[in-house]
């Protein structure tokens, strides 16, 4: 049965100074829940934060240290976390390394969600049914992760081939969340549709096809892609396990993401790669 309302909880939305994230934000503050809101870009987050009421908290999840000092942030400001939203994501045109010597799609899209996860479990666990939640994308069926080489550090940069492999750990995180804690914090990932947003500013060929009259037809607005996101916090946490969320639809996991002993592989590498809590 779905809520109506989220008053009283308290959530944290990555990603959020501008696009789904920054849509996400205001919505849930319209439906009563208390803000956090945490972007890469200070002047916009703080915008979003001002015009909702909300916190901002300016992070660059291409720097685990910044990672780390935004959970020590909330670690001492908040008294819980009810829902935190992992959507601060990029999809980069050409290799890219960020300062901790990662690959950056991957460590943006995946090893500092695990990061920030992680460092806040505990956090999560002062909350009566805490919830996780994934941005994904339905292109995670198409993802191949080797665990032991997330950076692919002996392969020839693709595009799209590291961002497809970046969503799907983002829908195993969810997935082995569920199996570590059964009982007590309820993960989900989803694919919030094609979104006309700055995501993809760094592609000029993929922004201008979404800027087309046919791309506008065929792409959704940032409100139209947060709508899952509100979607998924109002249901019921026994709806969502083990599913995953295309748009509106929630449906069974698919392989690989179906794979356990992969997702337990990967925990263990993220786990070493980011020195996470264990």
């Amino acid at each position: 049965m779905a809520a109506e309302t989220l008053d009283g909880l308290i959530a944290v939305v990555t990603g959020a100074s501008s696009g789904v994230g920054a849509a996400a934000a205001r919505r849930m503050a319209a439906m009563g829940a208390s803000v956090v809101v945490v972007g890469r870009a200070a002047g916009r987050t703080r915008a979003v934060a001002d015009e909702i009421g909300g916190t901002a908290l300016p992070t660059d999840f291409a720097r685990f240290s910044e990672v780390r000092e935004l959970a020590q942030h909330l670690i001492s400001r908040v008294p819980r976390i009810d829902i935190l939203v992992n959507n601060a994501g990029v999809v980069s045109p050409e290799r890219q390394t960020t300062p901790d010597g990662h690959e950056l799609t991957m460590q943006v899209n995946f090893l500092s969600p695990f990061l920030l996860t992680s460092l806040l479990r505990e956090k999560l666990a002062q909350a009566p049914s805490p919830l996780v939640i994934n941005t994904g994308s339905s292109l995670y069926r198409f993802g191949r992760l080797d665990p032991d080489d997330l950076d692919r550090a002996g392969s020839r940069y693709a595009q799209m081939r590291t961002y497809n492999a970046s969503k799907l750990a983002g829908v195993l995180h969810a997935a082995e969340i569920n199996r570590r804690t059964p009982d007590t914090m309820t993960a989900v990932a989803f694919h919030p549709g094609t979104v006309r947003s700055g995501f993809d500013r760094d592609s000029t060929l993929v922004t201008a096809a979404k800027a087309s009259l046919l791309g506008r037809r065929l792409t959704r607005s940032p409100e139209e892609g947060a709508e899952p996101i509100l979607r998924i916090a109002t249901t019921d946490r026994g709806e969502l396990r083990n599913v995953f969320y295309n748009r509106l639809t929630p449906e069974p996991l698919r392989a690989p993401a179906t794979d356990p002993d992969l997702a337990a592989h990967l925990w263990q590498r993220a786990h070493a790669l980011t020195h996470s809590p264990a």
